[in-house]
């Protein structure tokens, strides 16, 4: 696969406070990469960089093989971008705004009129093209502002937080348009919503204390999880002493936990349990109501991997 943006060392100080700490990553054609940590870790700050919004203190970032720092309108042409907030001006209407940009952007003639209709028709604007910005909803902004970032079809996206204030039908929308696109783009999204990761995403990169602590697909994060390849036993209450007995030493295994009507071995690393599991339960004449293999939670691993502890990240 090409590679459309290459980030090498990037780095961001302000004043003592190292935002940025010389990450390197680089996202190719058909990849969806989420960008993933907690408030303050630095995903905005990298994003502004990538975009050419804001000026590294230190290394390099490419786009399209133009370098950001030294070709930034060559980058910017490539490049749609949903910034924090999805800033516009709020006194002009969407349609406005959008003509606004599509100038901006050298777009003329029929060209330009078929692009503005494919924005707002891929942002589902229509029904708000003429009212002022500043009176729509924050999810309706956010469409306006991702209705700009798609505006001259860019090899290149950077979303900023793009389901930030959607509902759950908007938010489904938007993956899935999000997803359409993939196969030609090359597409970083901001996000701390985990199920947006499984949802959309070919590989994610997670950052604290900005730096980069976890890069892989969402399953290999998956399986970093204490749960991964783990099974979940829903019993009835009278069948768990016995089930509890008959599994306490399934080879392989790494413990067992019990919850509300439920036992779960957890698995050594690498290991396969689910057929030991079952067959103990057999040996032992326990009906299940329920037996389940874990994948593995990305909510676990991202505190395991984001914990200041662990990190260096203070406060």
């Amino acid at each position: 696969m090409t590679e459309m943006i290459k980030v090498s060392g990037l780095a961001k100080h302000f004043g003592p406070i190292r935002a940025v700490d010389g990450i390197s990553f680089a996202v190719a054609r058909g990849e969806v990469l989420g960008f993933l940590g907690p408030n303050g870790a630095g995903k905005s700050t990298t994003m502004k960089m990538i975009t050419g919004f804001l000026e590294p203190t230190g290394g390099s970032a490419e786009v399209c093989g133009f370098d950001v720092g030294r070709q930034p309108i060559e980058v910017k042409r490539r490049i749609g971008y949903l910034p924090e907030g999805a800033p516009a001006y709020g006194d002009m209407t969407p349609l406005g705004f959008l003509g606004f940009c599509a100038d901006v952007r050298g777009l003329k003639g029929a060209d330009r009129k078929a692009k503005i209709e494919a924005a707002i028709d891929r942002t589902t604007l229509g029904g708000v093209l003429y009212q002022p910005i500043d009176t729509l909803s924050k999810g309706f902004k956010r469409r306006v502002g991702l209705a700009q970032a798609l505006l001259h079809d860019p090899e290149v996206l950077v979303l900023d937080e793009p389901t930030d204030g959607l509902d759950p039908n908007q938010k489904h929308e938007v993956r899935t348009l999000i997803g359409s696109m993939a196969k030609d783009k090359a597409i970083i999204i901001s996000t701390h919503i985990l199920e947006e990761v499984d949802a959309l995403c070919s590989r994610a990169v997670v950052i604290a204390g900005g730096q980069i602590v976890a890069d892989g697909t969402p399953a290999e994060l998956e399986a970093r999880s204490r749960l991964h390849n783990a099974v979940t036993v829903r019993l009835k209450k009278s069948a768990l002493p016995a089930a509890r007995k008959a599994l306490a030493d399934i080879p392989g295994a790494a413990g067992l936990e019990e919850g509300d009507g439920t036992l779960t071995v957890l698995a050594q690393r690498r290991k396969t349990i689910l057929p030991a599991v079952s067959q103990a339960l057999r040996d032992a004449d326990i009906a299940a109501d329920e037996i389940r293999l874990e994948r593995g939670r990305l909510d676990e691993v991202f505190r395991d991997i984001t914990n200041p502890k662990k990190t260096g990240e203070q406060g």
